[in-house]
């Protein structure tokens, strides 16, 4: 059910390239680029940073995911515009089950705690921030809207229960996932937003 629900936030993120790169005025080969690198950028810094295999390089269904989506998107751009409002809970998915795939990850590779934690929120929102990059945005990471937070507490608490022992059960795994689907869905509902530097006096 993982593996499927990391299908649904690479499509996610796959259309949201697509998307961008159709507001850019980009062409095709603009969109599945950055379609590319929205759904796999993440994931590919996370494992440059562990020193492994990057995990696309070796996986036909990932790359075809993406590439399936990125057409869909292209095809269906005018369509998916209209209802963007609403593939915001699929990039909601996507960033909890990313979270914590890239926490596994690190703790399986002996990383320390906040290491972990670090490395689930850049697999879970590194994707976008390259895209806003090379769509010369400023990354929404970086901007007021609650975005990474999620990730960062999602994490801990799945590092938290994995330190008391519970990292194999399914309910720590789903519990972590929903809470970060609950609170981005809830920063978005409710507009919440994190002061500029600005802000301070």
């Amino acid at each position: 059910m993982l593996e499927v629900l990391d299908h649904i936030g690479l499509v996610a993120f796959a259309i949201s390239g697509v998307l961008t790169a159709a507001n850019r005025n980009l062409d095709i080969l603009g969109g599945y680029i950055i379609a590319f690198i929205t759904a796999l950028g993440g994931g590919t810094i996370r494992d440059l940073l562990l020193n492994e295999d990057v995990a696309w390089m070796t996986s036909v269904t990932q790359v075809g995911v993406v590439i399936a989506a990125a057409t869909f998107g292209i095809i269906f751009r005018g369509k998916l515009k209209t209802w963007r409002r609403t593939l915001s809970i699929f990039d909601t998915i996507g960033i909890s089950v990313f979270t914590i795939v890239g926490v596994q990850k690190g703790l399986s590779h002996d990383q320390l705690p906040l290491t972990a934690v670090f490395l689930g929120m850049i697999t879970a929102t590194f994707g976008g921030l390259l895209r806003d990059v090379l769509s010369n945005e400023i990354p929404m990471i970086f901007r007021k809207e609650i975005y990474a937070i999620p990730c960062l507490v999602g994490g801990s608490l799945y590092l938290l229960g994995d330190y008391f022992g519970y990292g194999d059960t399914l309910w720590l795994l789903w519990g972590s996932i929903l809470f970060i689907i609950v609170f981005r869905t809830l920063a978005v509902l409710f507009s919440w937003k994190l002061p500029l530097i600005r802000e301070f006096k």
